[in-house]
């Protein structure tokens, strides 16, 4: 894997307590060979701090305040923006994420593959803690739309996926505040007749911090793309 190839950008809101382990295991792994963009919101994010007092920290890893609004998704669309790289992954700043997953992610979207997903629910995957509500709504629309809508992977609504940039290029992403985004771009690539893998992950629940996932607040946003996985036209 090249640094040329790859981006990985992380949206992170306080993550102080979690963003410099994160790194350290990003550094230990993959090196320089990755491009790295966390993404705050605010100029005195506790992120910052954290980032700059790592000891050790490839040039390849940068942090930036994004000026889009407030909320993961104007994060992450930030850090999309901002990647120069054919291939871009995102992935959370709490350690949830298994980040040996990354290298497999990027291989799927350099040999052709438009949405690259690491699933919790495909066979050999796992979800180990978090809110059991958010478990059973994630894996029964991921199953629905696996089975009946035929998106390609059993997990949509996960965020730690790889983005290919020529994909990217052709849609215009309309999230404007939680992680419905992840769903969002699968409907997308599923409705261009793009190609969409996964692979299996396990994903564990943070041990630091507080999530700012808002299921009440977010659901309707989900559904939108749910619904609009089953479309047939017009993808943007």
């Amino acid at each position: 894997m090249s640094m040329n190839y790859t981006t990985v950008v992380i949206p992170a809101y306080n993550e102080n307590q979690n963003i410099s382990r994160t790194l350290q295991n990003l550094e230990k792994l993959y090196g320089s060979s990755i491009n790295v963009l966390v993404i705050v919101d605010f100029e005195k994010d506790s992120t910052i701090d954290a980032f700059y007092t790592l000891k050790s920290r490839p040039s390849t890893y940068e942090i930036l305040t994004q000026s889009y609004g407030g909320g993961p998704a104007n994060a992450i669309r930030y850090g999309i923006d901002r990647a120069k790289t054919e291939c871009i992954v995102v992935m959370m700043a709490d350690g949830s994420d298994d980040i040996r997953t990354i290298f497999e992610l990027s291989n799927l979207v350099s040999r052709g593959v438009a949405v690259a997903c690491a699933s919790r629910y495909m066979p050999g995957g796992q979800q180990i803690g978090g809110l059991r509500r958010k478990k059973f709504l994630s894996r029964s629309a991921g199953l629905v739309l696996y089975h009946l809508a035929g998106v390609g992977t059993h997990d949509p609504t996960n965020s730690f996926k790889a983005y290919s940039r020529s994909f990217l290029g052709q849609i215009q992403i309309e999230s404007r505040s939680g992680f419905e985004i992840g769903i969002e771009l699968v409907s997308k690539a599923h409705r261009l007749k793009l190609p969409i893998a996964e692979i299996p992950t396990v994903w564990l629940d943070r041990s630091e911090g507080n999530s700012r996932f808002r299921i009440a607040r977010w659901i309707p946003k989900y559904l939108r793309w749910f619904f609009n996985s089953f479309a047939h036209r017009n993808p943007n």
